[in-house]
């Protein structure tokens, strides 16, 4: 059984990615067989519940209000929208909801209070509920994780080195504090990055390092595929070699063996044959549904007809347990 450690040096992880590639591809599915249940995948859905309007200037987001993209700026949806969606996409086959809104940070105001609505009633339909907000404090967190949230999702994108190439807005540090108020909250913590920034494999490796020397391992690691976008900084970027996201995904199954990692972003430029392969190198989540917050995405029965050909099978909700609910408020207001 692989051991679950949190104590990696780049020097291993740089070792571990440059491996050839069938043996690294082996390795990372023998670890993977190694859990009981290597044949199920989580399925998320995405709903982009804020769109549009954000102050950051991540250079890879057309939701960044300084970047002239096609994106169309969106209010807070309504707790009954949310609802109607999460339907919808349970009935797909999602057991996971996660939300997310163009926002630097959650602010305590009227809109933070529906949002806590909204996870109440996610919650209510035995989805599991992710939120991905920003920048929150530990009572937000705390907040968020009395009215059911699940996960919360805050990815840090790349090595601490390289953020401030594609990000001058936060800190690395901010973001590694969010993660740290999630925890303390006792949410589940989402946490990955993205790869085609034109980044190095070092600032790879450096990133697979900081997520697996947490005192945690994330329960999710999303790997992102940079899906370019006009407009935005990074809009003339290559794609990503198929090949490299096997990469990633074999390396982080490895060194956190535990932990769920996400086939991400990228996933409409992958075959069925690509997909097979990152699900063979140890993905174990996808997203579903036909957006990912702005950019497309499979639809629901496509992956269906993928599972079915592959001998997957959607993985049920609250495997790991639930979330403690404060009583005072399980109840939709």
């Amino acid at each position: 059984m692989a051991e679950v450690r949190n104590n990696w040096t780049k020097e291993e992880i740089s070792e571990i990615y440059h491996r050839p590639l069938l043996d690294l591809i082996y390795e990372a599915a023998t670890v993977h067989r190694e859990n009981e249940d290597y044949a199920e995948v989580q399925i998320s859905s995405l709903l982009s519940i804020k769109t549009g309007g954000c102050p950051e200037d991540c250079a890879y987001c057309p939701q960044a209000a300084r970047f002239h993209t096609d994106v169309e700026v969106q209010a807070l949806m309504s707790v009954e929208q949310v609802t109607n969606a999460a339907q919808k996409a349970k009935d797909g086959g999602a057991s996971r909801l996660c939300m997310g809104a163009a926002w630097r940070e959650v602010r305590d105001n009227r809109d933070f209070d529906r949002v806590i609505e909204m996870v109440k009633a996610v919650n209510s339909l035995d989805m599991e509920v992710c939120c991905t907000l920003g920048m929150l404090s530990e009572n937000q967190a705390q907040r968020l994780a009395d009215a059911g949230l699940y996960a919360y999702n805050h990815n840090l994108d790349t090595s601490e080195e390289d953020y401030k190439r594609i990000i001058s807005t936060r800190t690395y540090d901010d973001r590694l504090k969010t993660i740290e108020n999630a925890r303390k909250a006792k949410l589940t913590v989402c946490s990955g990055g993205i790869i085609g920034l034109g980044e190095t494999v070092e600032d790879r490796v450096s990133m697979l390092k900081v997520l697996s020397n947490m005192p945690k391992h994330p329960e999710s690691v999303p790997i992102n595929a940079l899906v370019p976008v006009k407009g935005t900084p990074l809009a003339d970027q290559p794609r990503v070699p198929i090949w490299d996201m096997v990469r990633m995904i074999a390396t982080a199954r490895i060194i956190m063996p535990k932990t769920v990692v996400r086939l991400s972003a990228g996933r409409t430029e992958m075959s069925l044959t690509d997909q097979a392969f990152c699900f063979m190198a140890g993905a174990n989540s996808i997203f579903a549904g036909d957006k990912l917050l702005t950019t497309p995405n499979p639809a629901f029965n496509e992956d269906m007809q993928m599972f079915e050909l592959l001998g997957l099978k959607p993985r049920e909700a609250f495997k790991s347990g639930r979330p403690q609910v404060k009583q005072e408020d399980s109840v939709l207001a």
